[in-house]
Order: C-alpha cells, then structure tokens, then sequence
C-alpha cells in the first residue's frame, strides 16, 4: 500500500530514533543490476523462508534494468507513450502485487526491498510504512537535502518534485516490494507514465538537487544507517553469493 502521513511539508514523519534491540538483526544484500522478475521471485522465496522463521529480517538492495511496473490501483492507461516507443527504448512493463499506480525504475535508481516481520517488529502497516519514509528523510537530511511528506501525495518529496516512490505488500505479516529512490536516475523515462497517476507533478533525484553525479552505490551506507536508526535493527551486510537468485545478477 502507498502511503504518506499527515505531515505536509515537515522534514520527520512518524519515527523518530530506535536505537537497536539486542538479538534484531536484519541481512543486507546488495546485488546490482537485477531484472525485476528475478528481483520478485527472490522476495516471494524470502517472504516464505520469513514467515516460517528460517531466515532474519533482510533488506534486498538493488536497480533494475528499466521496467514500468504497475501496481494494484491503476494499469496501462498511465502510460502516455506508444507500445512501440516502449519497444525502441528496451522498457519492459510488470504487473505487480504492490500497492500503488505505475511506476519507473531503472538503473541509477536504488530499490530497497525489506523483507521484515511486522510481528516480530511490533508494527501495524500504517506505522511501518511511515517509518520507510523517515528512513530516506533521514538519508536525505545526512546529504544535506530537505526532503517531506506531503498530505496529498504519496512518497517523500524534495521542492515541490518526487524523489522517492514507496509502494509495498503484506502477506502473513512479511513485508515485500518497498521503496525506490532516485540517485542518478535517467528521470526522462517518468515522462512515458503519469508516475503514480500523478500528471502534472516532476520527478527529480538526489544528483539533480546536488548538481553533481551522484552514485547509486555510494548512498548504501547512509542508507543502512538510516534504516538501522528508524527500524532500530542491527544491519548486517551478506553475500548476495548465498542468495537464490532466479537467473542471477544482469551486471
């Protein structure tokens, strides 16, 4: 479910720090340039593993290769471009299980999949949800960028443009899909969509605030942090090696 609170304009959302239980750890993998389906197999397969309580909370950091994909609420008619420009520009369109219109993603974009027990976390859905978003303020405050909420639209938002997109799903208390911030995304391609059935709002990302190229690698670990500080987690990096991925890495 995309979601934003009641905080129009306010730099914090719901969560403020927590810091780190004893014995709550979640596994961070990074792995790349993924395809997306590969990418949602994986979730599914960890999704099951979590709620049979034979793995950890885990944090699935990637990008994928450029994909429109399509939440529960809304379909095709957000696209605004032919099947053929979609051809020519190699943008595969997905259907997913998350909450939320259409959205982009593509490389220089970094996708955060948490695979968490909500249970075991002690969260409701609404809370979880705006504690994802006081994760990337809180990054976007340690790159000295204001990042907010915004009542009415959801996702957290830097003057007046989205900078990052958050849709997820619960399925016997896991969380899967996640959020997707733009680091030194070709934002070009929103331009194809009417991103989240938003048609008059701008995309932009953390290098065009910067003016200055930023990569998606480099924001990991203030990211990691960040998470750690809202989810009170301790963040363990793993071996993205040991993870069953259908069809492995594309780069």
């Amino acid at each position: 479910m995309e979601n934003s609170v009641d905080k129009n304009g306010t730099e914090l959302g719901t969560a403020g720090r927590t810091d780190p239980s004893p014995g709550k750890t979640c596994i961070a993998y990074y792995l790349g340039l993924i395809p997306y389906e590969p990418a949602l197999r994986l979730q599914e397969t960890l999704s099951l593993a979590r709620a049979r309580r034979t793995v950890s909370d885990v944090l699935l950091l990637l990008q994928h290769a450029a994909v429109f994909t399509i939440g529960r609420f809304k379909g095709e008619a957000d696209i605004v471009v032919s099947e053929e420009t979609l051809t020519r520009e190699g943008i595969a369109v997905f259907h997913a299980n998350r909450g939320g219109g259409i959205t982009y993603h593509g490389p220089g974009q970094l996708v955060g999949y948490p695979i968490l027990s909500l249970r075991e976390n002690s969260l409701g859905v609404r809370e979880y949800v705006g504690k994802l978003e006081d994760a990337i303020l809180r990054l976007l405050r340690s790159l000295n960028i204001r990042g907010y909420l915004d009542a009415n639209y959801p996702g957290v938002w830097v003057g007046g443009e989205k900078i990052c997109s958050i849709g997820i799903h619960v399925s016997r208390g896991i969380t899967m899909h996640g959020f997707a911030l733009n680091v030194n995304t070709d934002l070009s391609h929103f331009k194809y969509i009417n991103p989240c059935g938003l048609s008059d709002k701008a995309m932009t990302s953390i290098s065009k605030v910067l003016g200055r190229p930023v990569e998606a690698e480099a924001i990991i670990g203030p990211l990691l942090d960040a998470f750690s500080a809202v989810f009170g987690l301790e963040i363990r990096r793993g071996d993205d090696k040991c993870l069953p991925i259908p069809g492995g890495p594309s780069g």
